[in-house]
């Protein structure tokens, strides 16, 4: 779908809610609640970079508060330009930490996959208290419960997967690299003993990695709660973003909501643009009682601190950044 089908999704989601109101909702909003969504926005960027700092020093990778925000920003800028969100922004994400904190790219990996791994434990928390605090003075919808029950059934196999995975993490050190370094062998271009014992030796660095970030638990307790920290700028950043067009809502609505729609980045659009949108819009309708067009407005002075932000700092960066390390 890429970048069409994201215009596609917002097209289609302004012609449904109107344009006209969309557009006059926006004219309307208030310039200093639009800088303080914008402001709480750079929070959450600046809480998550620090998780990724605190993630990269438990792997003896040092790094700075300012650089740790600039390189976050850059993942944040390949998980916004790539399909599947953080799933295709990593690989781009870990090739920038390990050039910029000068460390082998699998510690560069696990140090952002670690990062949204770990961002799930409190999205998870918030969606369940947030549904259970708002279901006891109102009727949950089904809109909400679908929701809901689509992001735990997403989540439930992830993290099947990732414990699959590590359970048989001596399995896959073994056989994964002997399978492969075969079949690549059949092309002029690759040696499959070079490849073999390359991708062991990575995929080794890899599990290790791993095994050292989680054995910290100190240090993890407080990357947890960065994050939880995150999910709450990102939270207020909504809440402000409806004041700011005239229609303030309960706080406790985008507990939940923001972790919900991110359960539309596993679409095949860049960074979730698009079905992020539709997501936050469907959940909001039924829960605030405001106007789609209102409600829609909201919505885009939200992504506008969150996506299109981080987008403007995390290009300049990335780019700066990457001429740096190759310099």
């Amino acid at each position: 779908m890429g970048a069409g089908g994201a215009v596609l999704l917002l097209a289609v989601l302004f012609v449904v809610v109107g344009v006209d109101r969309v557009v006059d909702a926006l004219a309307a909003a208030d310039p200093v609640l639009v800088a303080l969504t914008a402001g709480l926005g750079l929070c959450w960027l600046a809480a998550w970079s620090l998780m990724l700092r605190a993630v990269l020093g438990a792997l003896d990778v040092e790094m700075s508060v300012r650089t740790a925000f600039l390189v976050y920003s850059g993942a944040a800028f390949a998980n916004n330009v790539t399909p599947f969100g953080q799933a295709g922004g990593e690989p781009v994400a870990a090739a920038l930490i390990s050039k910029v904190g000068e460390a082998r790219y699998e510690t560069g990996l696990v140090g952002i996959a670690s990062v949204d791994v770990l961002n799930v434990v409190p999205s998870v928390s918030l969606v369940f208290l947030g549904v259970g605090s708002y279901a006891a003075t109102t009727a949950v919808g089904d809109r909400v419960g679908f929701a809901v029950a689509s992001a735990v059934a997403l989540i439930a196999a992830i993290v099947s997967a990732i414990a699959f995975v590590w359970r048989y993490r001596v399995a896959v050190v073994d056989r994964v690299p002997g399978a492969l370094g075969p079949f690549l062998g059949r092309f002029d271009r690759f040696d499959a003993e070079t490849i073999e014992a390359g991708l062991a030796d990575r995929l080794g660095n890899f599990f290790a990695d791993i095994e050292r970030v989680g054995t910290d638990r100190p240090r993890l307790l407080g990357i947890v709660a960065l994050s939880l920290l995150g999910w709450l700028f990102q939270a207020a950043a909504l809440t402000a973003a409806f004041a700011a067009v005239g229609h303030p809502i309960s706080p406790l609505i985008p507990v939940f909501v923001v972790p919900l729609s991110y359960v539309a980045g596993a679409t095949p659009l860049p960074g979730g643009l698009g079905g992020i949108e539709a997501a936050l819009v469907g959940l909001l309708v039924p829960t605030t009682g405001v106007a789609a067009s209102a409600i829609t407005a909201a919505v885009l002075v939200f992504r506008g601190a969150v996506y299109w932000l981080p987008m403007v700092i995390g290009g300049a960066s990335a780019s700066a950044l990457g001429v740096k390390a190759f310099e």
